[in-house]
Order: structure tokens, then C-alpha cells, then sequence
């Protein structure tokens, strides 16, 4: 969905972050853009300079987070405020991913791409917290094994490799069924005792209209090292990723 329709949709009182995610470093690590004016006087921050490898800074690290969905095949990148090789290479993937000169350093014309993706809660435009929070229908961050700030930023990180998934996959839809969960919530469910779903870094995705194998296969190139599907106990009806170690469990897939 659009942004301005995500918007309309949101519940009232849900949290609009402003500017949580640009400064927090995690320790655990659409098919045509509108023509319009870059979001400059958004929440999330404007862009002062262009970066390139040997920058650093807490605009490297907000670009990361941003382009954590082009850390290549079977890759994750690093969200540490440094531009090296592997940001660079994140770039090019990013730039190619949208028909722009492809050269790997971080300028206007990225900029300006990255901008139109994002609302001004630092969210991508086809996803939002309110997708993500709390599974059971209880809203928040808190009652997991981390800090509230912590899970919501793991979210917004998922929710950027969400959207370099659906691009990937032609900008049609991906429904998220469950996102961060509280330990009560994962109890409720039923969910394994070290689930990522309670540290926020893990989503369970319907397919919409892609097979559940063109998802898992696809989700390999897009930051998610934990992707199970078909096939693998309790997930015959999505695709599950998540952050944490290359586990790739889709038997039916052929993964």
C-alpha cells in the first residue's frame, strides 16, 4: 500500500518515532519513484554530504540501515557508522535495484531515491511499527529479553530489508502475520523458546501473490540469514525470516 494509504489506516495513539532509530547502533548485529521533492524536513534527518568509503558517522549509520537490504546473497551488512567496502557494495546494489548510476558512493541522486521511500517516522513506505509490534494484538515494544528501544529499532532495520524484498519481488504486497512479540505473546503462540520474533529482528510473511518458494529464495538476498518455509515444521502457510545465523530451512524449496 501506498504511504499516504498506510497512514489513513494507522490506529490512533499508535507511536510515531521520530528520530529513534537514527542515532542507536543494534549490537547483534516502487517500481518507478514519484517525482517529487526530496523529504528534507522529515523527522529522520536530512543528508549534509556525500558519503563514500573512509566516511563515518551517524549519517553512515542511518544510510545502513537503509540499504540493509543489499548486503548481497547469503550476506548481512554490518550497521556500524562506518562506509568500507561492503557499505559501498550495499550502494551499487541499491542504485542498480533503482535505475540510477551505479558507482557505489552515496550522493544526491541516492539521496533522493532513499528520501521518497521513507515516511517521516524513518519507516519504509510499505511497512510500518504498527505491522510489526506486539503479535498478539497487545501493541508495544516491551516485555522481551531487550530493552523496548532495542526491539523497535531490530524492526525498523526488518522492515527495510522488507521493502529491498518486495521491490525484488515487482512492488506487489507482502502482509506481515507476526512481527516482535512479547515472551507472554510468544507463549501464547506457542513460539520456540529463543524465537527472534522476541528481540523484533524476525517477520512471518504471507506470500500474497508469490509462491512461498520465490519469497524464501529471494529473502537470501536481501539481509534475512535465517529463512524458513515449506516443508519446515509450522510453516507450510509463510515464509519466516529473521537476522540471526544462516539457517536456511525450506525442504520444499529445495533450501
Amino acid at each position: 500500500m501506498s504511504a499516504n494509504e498506510r497512514r489513513a489506516r494507522r490506529r490512533p495513539g499508535a507511536p510515531i518515532a521520530l528520530a529513534v532509530a537514527v542515532g542507536l547502533v543494534v549490537v547483534t548485529s516502487v517500481v518507478g519513484v514519484v517525482a517529487s521533492p526530496p523529504a528534507a524536513a522529515d523527522g529522520c534527518g536530512t543528508w549534509t554530504r556525500t558519503l563514500r568509503n573512509g566516511s563515518a558517522g551517524t549519517d553512515v549509520h542511518r544510510l545502513q540501515i537503509r540499504l540493509s537490504g543489499y548486503p548481497g546473497y547469503g550476506s548481512r551488512l554490518s550497521i556500524d557508522g562506518v562506509y568500507g567496502p561492503a557499505t559501498a557494495a550495499a550502494v551499487w546494489r541499491f542504485q542498480v535495484a533503482y535505475g540510477l548510476t551505479a558507482d557505489g558512493i552515496a550522493g544526491p541522486q541516492t539521496f533522493r531515491v532513499i528520501d521518497r521511500l521513507q515516511d517521516d517516522d524513518c519507516t519504509p513506505a510499505h511497512f510500518s511499527y504498527g505491522e510489526l509490534d506486539d503479535g498478539c494484538g497487545w501493541g508495544g515494544w516491551g516485555g522481551g529479553p531487550v530493552a523496548a528501544s532495542t526491539a523497535r529499532t531490530n524492526a525498523l532495520i526488518t522492515m527495510w530489508k522488507l521493502e529491498a524484498l518486495r521491490h525484488a519481488l515487482g512492488d506487489q504486497p507482502l502482509r506481515i502475520a507476526s512481527g516482535f512479540r512479547s515472551i507472554a505473546c510468544n507463549r501464547r503462540v506457542g513460539g520456540a523458546s529463543r524465537s527472534r520474533h522476541l528481540y523484533g529482528d524476525a517477520a512471518d510473511i504471507d506470500p500474497g501473490p508469490h509462491g512461498l518458494c520465490t519469497v524464501a529464495r529471494r529473502a537470501r538476498h536481501h539481509g534475512f540469514d535465517g529463512i524458513y518455509g515449506p516443508g519446515y515444521p509450522n510453516h507450510d502457510g509463510h515464509v519466516h525470516v529473521d537476522s540471526y545465523g544462516i539457517s536456511w530451512r525450506a525442504p520444499r524449496c529445495g533450501i
